[in-house]
């Protein structure tokens, strides 16, 4: 029957009647002996993985046990791909790993490494009795070839059984009961990760993973090529400050499924180590892609994963069936050894089964039929490894049994503990972890880089500029100030980067960041391949190891193919890792319309609802040049004290803008702060800018963006017609100045929200409600550009904001 070879009970019945079967071998072997002739393994170590790949298992069962009675709440399992051990037997404790969720094998014996890598060293007086027979015995010439050697009949196999994978068993089960104790994600989602195990939890979204184990991979090799002796480059800054948290020569691994293969994410992943290496850059990533042949209930067609794998350029292909440990572990030691020999990227392609389904409520049966599912039984890696330790002669069946039994009897009363622990009970603990804010660390931050620039890194900062600092370069553009504040970053932050498209040569499309790869270097500015998720997934992935990127979005409408990069990888690092894990990144894009002569929709694009909807994350959208520095100096410092996620959306068609009321009146322009004016202009996260025209008494508009300089040349018309107006530059689309909307929109009582986004899902819509929420009872009116893509040339101005549609809107609001 079909259910023969589905359910968790049947699937139990199975190993059991299995290993009941085999019969014992005719001579024991000893454990310290390899487990076959030439094979990398031995007897013991082998039993290890075993007894890990049996507490995987018995964590799935009890995933289902729990689900049964409404107390779990994950039921997606490892069962099938303990293979997975041996592939961590191969790596180092201190190896970085992102981990997909058919990880159990992998996460306990990667527990239990780490665990012998931190236990007290024996004495000789705790070496075992044989132990010491043995070593006699050897000093004498007399010890016996330890693969023939003959034991007493019932010799048992080494201890070992469940206690060095407890620990990890007990992570698990929080996990799968959202234990507010859980040590990752503390009852927010089940995933595997810990800190001290070097495990970075991912998300379940499909690869999108991958471009953040390339940027690790990348970061690491920067940081290890980093001048070690501490010397200066480039504008005297100091590197080589050690601050990767993995040693120089750590690899990083990443498991993904093989339905992944096929995800944009995962190609661009590829396609990005395949490019560096081209180029002659080092990435030390092993890719696993544990090929089950099954995405849910869609088949990988047969040699589909195996072609896709073995045609990326610039990456090593190895492969192994993952129901042979000891062929699994030696193609697994030899690609990781190869991977941190050559610091280049390889993929090992893994062949598992799925057993017990995608999760406890998948029905197979409408898929799959029973000869298929008994052939994927016929593959256990489990009964596999019982195999061939029987067959070597470590162990018995009846051996192996009862260390099946003793470790599902452990992880059941395991389990039991755990129901009792507690859930998360807030949303406020829910949220906890999410995005600290901690204003008052930001400001000091800020400070001390203006002590620091003004005082002992004077000199360098005079020899970056090339003596002529930005403050005494007279009044500057948007454009220029960002890159003076660009600069200054790169002075106080050793470890900041700047990358993307056209950044270094070119210095940007539109000049922002001309002349930094010139004094800073190649490797602190430096161009990338044309693919946002890379750009994106290298930031992440530098963030992680200890460094503070801050990537270039070229335009907001190509931001919109990789926003999952900063939706489902970014900003929720801290809120599945409780902050053990942070991903700091302050990412620039050019955006929102009103470029004269030039643009569309992909030049022009006014949509940031998609940012704003992200938890936690951060939105900086300078107008002015005196805005810009400032807002630029909190976002970096936010991301270095909290680890904050932050978008600095930067307004292209301010770029360059001079003027404000007539042509040349230079009023848009500003000088740039010397870093003993840093503080006093200091910038919160979440506070506005008000300007007062006339009496301020009348009017308030409130906007952002392209939309203060055409709001304030609406506030000087309404002034010659007798009308006050407070116009509020929001400057941070998120947090919203919520405080600073409700105190200016009282002042007056009436309100003109003007947003340059759309009407549907745009800014506009976010401030009306915080006007609601806080109980506002005056006038309220928007100007908002129309649902529509911006067409090109003349045509936009049908659907964008204009100074007369504003002016328009304020005299209507006025009448009423």
């Amino acid at each position: 029957m079909l259910s023969d070879v589905t359910t968790p009970q049947d699937l139990d019945d199975r190993f059991r009647e299995t290993l009941a079967a085999l019969p014992a071998a005719p001579r024991r072997r000893d454990p310290a002996a390899p487990v076959t002739d030439d094979a990398p393994l031995t007897g013991a170590r082998l039993l290890d993985l075993f007894d890990a790949q049996v507490t995987s298992r018995q964590l799935d069962l009890a995933g289902r046990w729990l689900r049964s009675f409404g107390e779990g709440f994950y039921t997606i399992g490892s069962a099938g791909h303990e293979g997975n051990a041996a592939v961590a037997a191969a790596l180092r404790p201190t190896d970085p790993a992102l981990l997909h969720y058919r990880s159990g094998a992998f996460y306990c014996v990667r527990a239990a490494q780490a665990a012998a890598d931190t236990a007290p060293a024996e004495t000789p007086d705790a070496e075992p009795a044989a132990d010491r027979q043995q070593a006699a015995d050897r000093e004498q010439g007399t010890d016996p070839d330890p693969a023939t050697e003959v034991e007493p009949a019932g010799s048992a196999p080494p201890a070992g059984g469940f206690a060095p994978y407890a620990e990890a068993a007990r992570d698990v089960l929080r996990g799968m009961v959202a234990s507010s104790q859980e040590p990752i994600a503390g009852g927010r989602h089940k995933v595997f990760g810990r800190a001290d195990l070097n495990v970075v939890p991912t998300t379940s979204t499909i690869a999108s993973h991958l471009p953040r184990a390339v940027g690790m991979g990348l970061a690491v090799e920067r940081l290890r090529r980093l001048d070690s002796a501490g010397r200066r480059t480039g504008a005297g800054v100091r590197v080589g400050d050690g601050v990767s948290p993995w040693p120089s020569d750590a690899i990083v691994v990443c498991s993904f499924g093989d339905a992944s293969v096929n995800h944009a994410s995962a190609t661009a992943a590829f396609n990005t180590a395949g490019w560096y290496d081209h180029a002659g850059l080092r990435i030390p990533v092993l890719f696993v892609c544990e090929d089950n042949g099954l995405g849910i209930s869609v088949r990988s067609p047969q040699g589909w994963v195996e072609a896709a794998l073995r045609a990326k350029p610039g990456i090593r292909y190895v492969s192994a069936d993952g129901a042979d440990p000891v062929r699994t572990y030696e193609v697994a030691q030899e690609a990781v050894d190869w991977v941190r020999r050559h610091r280049r990227p390889a993929v090992l392609h893994l062949r598992t089964v799925r057993l017990m389904g995608h999760a406890g409520a998948d029905a197979e049966s409408a898929y799959r039929g029973p000869a298929e599912l008994a052939e994927d039984l016929d593959r256990d890696p489990v009964v596999a490894t019982a195999r061939l330790l029987v067959d070597a002669g470590v162990a018995t069946g009846e051996e192996l049994l009862a260390r099946y039994d003793e470790t599902g009897w452990q992880v059941r009363r395991i389990a039991e503990e755990v129901l009792g622990e507690p859930k998360l009970a807030s949303a406020a603990d829910v949220v906890s972890a999410l995005a600290p804010r901690r204003p008052v660390r930001v400001a000091r931050a800020v400070g001390d880089a203006a002590a620091r620039a003004s005082g002992p890194g004077a000199a360098a900062r005079a020899e970056a500029f090339g003596g002529k600092p930005p403050e005494l370069a007279g009044p500057l553009t948007l454009a220029q100030s960002i890159n003076a504040a660009l600069a200054d970053g790169l002075l106080d932050h050793p470890q900041m980067a700047i990358f993307g498209e056209d950044v270094a040569a070119k210095g940007g499309v539109y000049g922002v960041t001309k002349g930094l790869r010139d004094t800073f270097g190649a490797a602190r500015v430096f161009d990338t391949l044309l693919d946002e998720t890379s750009v994106l997934g290298l930031g992440l992935g530098a963030g992680l190891a200890g460094m503070l990127p801050v990537p270039e979005i070229q335009y907001l409408a190509y931001l919109h193919n990789a926003e999952d990069q900063l939706r489902g990888e970014a900003a929720t690092m801290r809120f599945f890792s409780q902050g053990a894990f942070r991903n700091p990144m302050v990412v620039r894009v050019a955006g929102l319309a009103y470029q004269e002569g030039f643009g569309g929709h992909f030049h022009n694009d006014n949509s940031v609802a998609v940012l704003r909807d992200v938890p936690g994350l951060v939105i900086a959208v300078p107008a002015r040049p005196d805005d810009a520095a400032p807002m630029l100096r909190t976002c970096l410092a936010s991301a270095a004290v909290d680890g904050s996620v932050c978008v600095f959306l930067e307004p292209i068609a301010l770029y360059h803008t001079r003027d404000l009321y007539a042509e040349g009146d230079g009023e848009w322009l500003a000088g740039y702060p010397e870093p003993g004016a840093w503080v006093a202009g200091h910038v919160p996260v979440g506070r506005a800018r008000v300007y007062q025209v006339g009496s301020a008494d009348d009017l308030t508009i409130i906007t952002f963006g392209n939309g203060v300089r055409m709001s304030l040349r609406a506030a000087a018309v309404l002034a010659e017609e007798g009308v006050g107006t407070r116009v509020v530059d929001l400057r941070w689309l998120a947090p919203l100045p919520v405080a600073d909307i409700i105190r200016e929109s009282s002042s007056t009582g009436r309100v003109l929200v003007v947003d340059e986004t759309r009407r549907s899902g745009g800014v506009g819509e976010g401030v009306i409600a915080a006007l609601v929420d806080a109980g506002y009872v005056g006038a309220a009116r928007r100007v908002a550009g129309v649902d529509s893509f911006v067409p090109l040339g003349p045509a936009a101005r049908h659907v964008l904001v204009s100074t007369e549609a504003i002016t328009d809107g304020a005299r209507t609001l006025l009448a009423r």
